[in-house]
């Protein structure tokens, strides 16, 4: 059999639906095969945005998104997509091509070594120098990039070696448990929750998984313990239940923080020091306990003292299962913390502005999309205002990067939420610079059939940077640019093309674009003019108010 043909086989053996990619001639043999395949392929029109949608197959389904591409600058556009994958924790697989690696045709003419670029950014990364050893690398790759904890992985292609022929079979994924967290540690942990005063639950990114949520959402009912979720930690647990403390958004200073600092006992479930932190450790404070798949990357800010290490749903049932709750555990100050957050929140409320005003946007969005809903967000000073102000009612129907913090992933990540749960409600939130780094795939998208509201946050202003500079005191300067007509290019591509005129039109608009099928553009524009007062000055004089 070909090899190529052995490579498809292998993937159809892991179970893969789509290949997403921009092929070159390197990759022909390959795609030839696969035009013979169950497996979809998706034709993008940029490497980047191929690599995103993988990473958020991955990201939703828990199983290997591949993405493919030629070699050079293909391969070279790939490298952002790998980072936010493995950053982000989500499983993926690069295929790249190359030329010839047995004889010469055209000298070192777009040669780069893919693989060792590719070595930082990947859990695993290799060239396939025999075609007999494609099923084991395909393996490998598929368990190492679904692993905990999940990420990238890298194979190169060459051509000489897809045109080999080979006895070669797929092997298949043999049953593999991850281990449990040790009786003893889980003891200790449970101990220190008993003699604790007032401890508080952190749920992080590697929580983000089904039974962990059900595990963790059982935890909080027997205890009463209160929680707060980072960015990507968001839905894990109904954050409309009387529990939940905030989202730390912000680094500090914020409402939540305050609750944070009420604590004397902090159980970080599924965190690493990849994502912002959302809270420091200092020497002499309060104790962490550590429950995670991975030991603790220590960290000047994160040494947690205790370690829960195992499979993390496991690890929460053990904990729930031995835990007696504790009589004198008092929340009064966490609670107090939410209670003044969500009173400064309401107290936005009402603002008609127009441009609009970015609490208005998020109260219309949430009020919009159903409660299995999913935005995608770009990266941006929105993506603030949504993670603190919009309620996630389930996992995975928040869609923010907070690892690798990348701008343009906005549009493809809500492209393939789309593809894996076409009955959904999806909604791409993009500012204008973001959405302009990958808005070919509004081709793409209009392609495929997809039913996608895609809303442009217009500003003319890469506003996060902005914001930043002049917060630190700087001129305003080299941050503004113009923008096309986003209506009529959402319907040069075959999309539907709409604008914002009023903050009443705002929620019109949304209704009719998540209610109609296709793809529709929304071209909104937004005022970011009271960030600072809001953000930097007021939300920490209340907070600071509250804790003195």
């Amino acid at each position: 059999m070909k090899a190529s043909d052995v490579f498809i086989k292998c993937l159809e053996q892991e179970g893969v639906e789509y290949v997403f990619g921009v092929p070159g001639e390197e990759n022909l043999d390959f795609l030839d095969s696969l035009s013979r395949s169950s497996i979809k392929l998706i034709l993008t029109r940029h490497e980047q945005g191929a690599g995103f949608m993988a990473a958020t197959y991955g990201r939703h389904t828990g199983k290997t998104g591949v993405c493919l591409s030629t070699l050079g600058p293909g391969a070279t556009n790939l490298v952002t997509a790998a980072a936010y994958a493995t950053l982000g924790g989500m499983p993926i697989l690069m295929v790249t091509g190359q030329k010839p690696i047995k004889k010469s045709k055209q000298g070192r003419f777009q040669i780069l070594d893919v693989v060792a670029m590719m070595g930082p950014l990947t859990k695993y990364t290799h060239q396939l120098a025999s075609a007999d050893n494609i099923p084991s690398r395909v393996r490998e790759s598929f368990r190492l990039a679904e692993e905990e904890k999940p990420g990238a992985t890298h194979l190169e292609f060459p051509e000489d070696v897809a045109e080999e022929q080979t006895d070669s079979l797929p092997i298949k994924a043999s049953l593999c448990r991850r281990p449990s967290a040790e009786p003893k540690a889980v003891r200790a942990a449970v101990r220190r929750l008993e003699h604790a005063k007032s401890p508080l639950l952190v749920i992080g990114a590697g929580a983000n998984r089904k039974l962990t949520g059900r595990m963790l959402l059982q935890f909080v009912e027997k205890t009463g313990i209160p929680f707060v979720t980072t960015q990507l930690g968001k839905g894990v647990i109904d954050e409309k239940h009387p529990k939940f403390l905030g989202c730390a958004a912000l680094s500090a200073g914020d409402f939540v923080h305050r609750a944070i600092e009420a604590a004397d006992l902090i159980v970080n479930v599924g965190h690493d020091v990849i994502e912002k932190p959302p809270f420091f450790m200092r020497p002499g404070g309060d104790d962490v306990i550590h429950v995670s798949s991975r030991s603790a990357e220590v960290d000047p800010v994160y040494f947690p003292q205790i370690e829960v290490i195992g499979d993390i749903a496991n690890a929460i049932w053990q904990m729930k299962e031995d835990i007696v709750p504790s009589a004198g555990w008092s929340f009064d100050a966490m609670h107090a913390a939410r209670a003044a957050e969500v009173a400064h929140t309401a107290s936005l409320d009402g603002d008609q502005r127009f441009p609009i005003f970015p609490p208005n946007l998020v109260r219309e969005v949430r009020a919009a999309m159903p409660s299995d809903g999913i935005i995608a967000l770009d990266n941006g000073v929105y993506k603030i205002w949504f993670a603190r102000n919009y309620p996630a009612r389930q996992q995975n129907t928040v869609l923010l990067d907070n690892a690798l913090a990348t701008m343009g992933a906005g549009l493809p990540s809500a492209m393939a939420s789309a593809m894996v749960y076409p009955g959904r409600k999806v909604m791409a939130i993009c500012g204008d610079g973001g959405f302009m780094m990958n808005s070919q795939e509004m081709e793409t998208a209009v392609r495929l059939k997809l039913n996608l509201t895609v809303l442009i946050l217009n500003d003319g202003s890469y506003g996060m940077i902005r914001w930043k500079q002049a917060n630190m005191g700087f001129k305003d300067f080299g941050l503004t640019y113009g923008n096309p007509d986003f209506v009529k290019y959402a319907e040069s591509y075959g999309a539907f093309g709409h604008r914002v005129e009023s903050a009443a039109h705002l929620p019109e608009l949304l209704k009719h674009t998540l209610e109609s099928p296709g793809v529709h553009l929304i071209d909104c524009p937004v005022d970011y003019s009271d960030n600072d007062r809001i953000l930097n000055h007021e939300i920490r004089e209340l907070s600071a108010q509250l804790q003195a």
